[in-house]
């Protein structure tokens, strides 16, 4: 009896076992090689330049990803139905099991679809990718991951991971989508010759864009549109400035320091808040005479 079974299991090897090793190292080849045709692509498409990151290359970035996590998904999968097949056991009660299964969670899992429609929209529209710098409510920060169920955001100041589901994402504020854009509101005091500030910060403008570290992240000239509101001790001039996708902040810091320097230099007042207190001493009443 067991040279019988011995016998019959080495005919098995020699016929199924033959194709479950094939399965196995077919199924793993191929998630390997679908990792790495995703990765090719995804630098394929880099585009080399000021440390920017293109448009194209954000969203073969989350392309790649979502490929390699719904690709290994389906290969792991088929390869499982078919090394069970191999093995003798009949898949077709699992199959129809599995649609039983996958009807009940579907009933029961409704926030769940929500979210795979809402990211396979997200992806297809191209909202934000990989990359991206995005405001969602009182949520900001640097999209890490995207794929069809949830957003992975890392945030600036504190550092912390936000995953929100994409169901949840009514209203997403981009903030580095294609360009980016400074917005600098200066103050200066009342008394300032305001055509002469706005020379001044013209000047500024041009220097920074000649600057040959500053210059390349800026696509245009930048623009001072002059006196935007009138605040308690100073006048508010606008200035903008468009540059490459999340270099903003970068420009700004030097626009500001820059600012500084000149202001100082040129002798242009900029006002900070002062506190006068008054106090009142009231006569005292003469001595009484002795």
């Amino acid at each position: 009896m067991n040279a019988r079974v011995l016998e019959e299991l080495l005919q098995w090897l020699r016929t199924g076992g033959v194709r479950l090793a094939i399965i196995v190292a077919g199924s793993l080849a191929l998630v390997r090689l679908l990792r790495l045709a995703s990765d090719r692509v995804a630098r394929a498409v880099a585009v080399e330049g000021a440390g920017q990151v293109s448009e194209r290359e954000k969203r073969a970035l989350t392309l790649a990803g979502i490929v390699k996590t719904v690709g290994t998904t389906v290969v792991v999968m088929i390869a499982t139905m078919m090394g069970l097949q191999e093995i003798g056991l009949d898949i077709t009660p699992i199959i129809a099991g599995a649609g039983v299964v996958g009807l009940a969670v579907g009933f029961g899992a409704q926030s769940l679809i929500k979210d795979v429609i809402a990211g396979f929209f997200i992806i297809l529209e191209g909202q934000f990718a990989v990359g991206d710098v995005i405001k969602a409510g009182d949520i900001s920060g640097h999209v890490e991951r995207l794929d069809l169920r949830v957003t992975s955001l890392r945030d600036f100041n504190s550092g912390a991971v936000h995953f929100i589901p994409n169901s949840e994402l009514k209203v997403v504020s981009n903030l580095t989508k294609e360009w980016s854009r400074v917005a600098l509101d200066i103050g200066v005091a009342y008394h300032e010759d305001i055509d002469r500030v706005i020379g001044v910060l013209q000047r500024i403008g041009q220097e920074l864009a000649e600057n040959e570290r500053i210059g390349p992240l800026i696509l245009e000239p930048p623009e001072v549109l002059g006196i935007e509101s009138f605040g308690e001790s100073q006048v508010i001039i606008k200035v903008l400035v468009k540059t490459l996708p999340q270099r903003q902040w970068e420009v700004a810091r030097e626009f500001r320091g820059r600012v500084k320097a000149t202001f100082e230099k040129e002798g242009i007042e900029v006002p900070y808040p002062t506190q006068v207190h008054l106090t009142r001493i009231e006569s005292l009443p003469p001595k009484e005479q002795l």
